[in-house]
């Protein structure tokens, strides 16, 4: 398709109803809802990813934003700054500043190299995988400036770009699903990941979103300080988790459950380049009846962690996901040794830490545990934080003592 324009000239007007809280855009909120939109007729013509100018109900500028008409995120605000060229050059630079603040915080070059709002690209998630990019366009104005991307992208020593044009979020944007290279030849299988200490197997190109998370870093650290010559039991490990952070801190013997045949091969493929393969198992199954299998053996271990799935991905699965937060603490419990470690997460941006430390802790009182909080932990600083969406900040941690 045609790129929409992009030079102050040629941009379309959209405006804000009178009753729409200019406040909240004008204080830093990136995003813009339809229903907050005079929607008159060549505004509803606007092209999917057009670029346009906001205005107040007064008609005073608030930013440049990308529209989507089919979305109920309308407008989304790339710059406060209405006489700016949005195009290849400003992608190039926008990739450029997240880039430098990566390279000031790892020395390896595997991270989350753009975090959509909170990197100033909205609905655009990067990850970076040593000379590989995974891109996960979610917005229309993203996807359709793909190519520019992975120019950017290859400048900067990713030759080789995926997208991953899979998931809810893209699906909402009205746009289509799937998973090609756009620029570079795909890798030869799954990719070593060097992290806290490990390696994982990421599969770029079939693996789930990009293929490793690279959020949980800053609480693999944690859960490191204290697991050498234990027992930990890692649940919802995906491609290894807690679990191979665990054994390289010397773990005397993890045990990894998933849902996922592939994941877990791919987390015992770790497993054995790490050369920890005999201190490490997994079991495929449903979670909640793993647990509750493992509840009626008896069974117990120094350390166990639950990191899940989104529960409550949106407001509306808030309430259904809490108590599944709870049901997956109540099981889990009863597993931990006395004086051991319970770790729950939730990458549920709809579940506040306050919501979802309350249900976890019901779910420990009602397996009859008591319990302190040792450390809540959140994502690390390659997922910097919008400071008016709280989407950005979904991550959380809770690290519990079980007496």
């Amino acid at each position: 398709m045609a790129l929409p324009p992009s030079s102050l000239s040629d941009r379309p007007v959209i405006r804000l109803k009178p009753n729409a809280d200019a406040r909240r855009l004008r204080h830093g909120a990136p995003w813009v809802y339809g229903n907050e939109l005079v929607l008159d007729r060549r505004t509803k013509k606007l092209p999917a990813g057009s670029l346009a100018v906001l205005e107040d109900a007064g008609r005073a500028p608030i930013g440049v934003v990308a529209v989507n008409m089919a979305s109920k995120i309308a407008g989304r605000i790339l710059t406060r700054d209405v006489g700016e060229t949005v195009d290849a050059a400003w992608i190039d630079a926008k990739i450029a500043q997240a880039l430098a603040l990566r390279e000031r915080l790892y020395v390896a070059p595997f991270y989350r190299l753009v975090h959509a709002e909170g990197d100033g690209l909205p609905g655009v998630v990067i990850d970076r995988f040593g000379d590989v990019a995974v891109l996960q366009a979610n917005a229309a104005w993203a996807d359709a400036r793909k190519e520019d991307f992975a120019a950017a992208l290859a400048a900067r020593g990713m030759p080789t770009v995926i997208l991953n044009g899979t998931g809810r979020a893209r699906s909402l944007e009205g746009l289509p699903e799937l998973r090609t290279v756009i620029a570079g030849a795909a890798p030869e299988g799954p990719v070593p990941v060097p992290m806290s200490g490990a390696t994982y197997m990421a599969d770029l190109l079939e693996g789930q979103k990009t293929g490793l998370f690279y959020d949980q870093r800053p609480n693999h650290a944690f859960l490191q300080g204290f697991v050498s010559g234990g027992t930990v039991l890692d649940v919802f490990c995906h491609v290894g988790g807690f679990g191979l952070a665990a054994l390289a801190a010397g773990a005397a013997r993890v045990t990894g459950v998933d849902g996922s045949a592939a994941a877990l091969a791919l987390a015992e493929q770790g497993a054995r380049r790490m050369e920890a393969a005999d201190r490490y198992e997994t079991r495929q199954g449903d979670a909640f009846e793993v647990l509750t299998e493992l509840n009626e053996a008896g069974a117990q271990y120094d350390h166990v962690v639950c990191d899940p799935p989104a529960f409550a991905p949106a407001k509306p699965a808030l309430e259904a996901g809490l108590r599944a937060y709870e049901k997956t603490a109540r099981l889990a419990a009863p597993l931990v040794a006395p004086g051991g470690t319970l770790v729950l997460c939730s990458c549920s941006h709809a579940a506040t830490l306050d919501k979802f430390r309350s249900a976890s802790l019901r779910g420990v009182a009602r397996a009859g545990r008591a319990a302190q909080v040792l450390h809540t932990g959140a994502a690390g600083p390659d997922h910097p934080q919008h400071p008016a969406l709280a989407e950005t900040s979904y991550l959380k941690a809770v690290f519990l003592r079980l007496l």
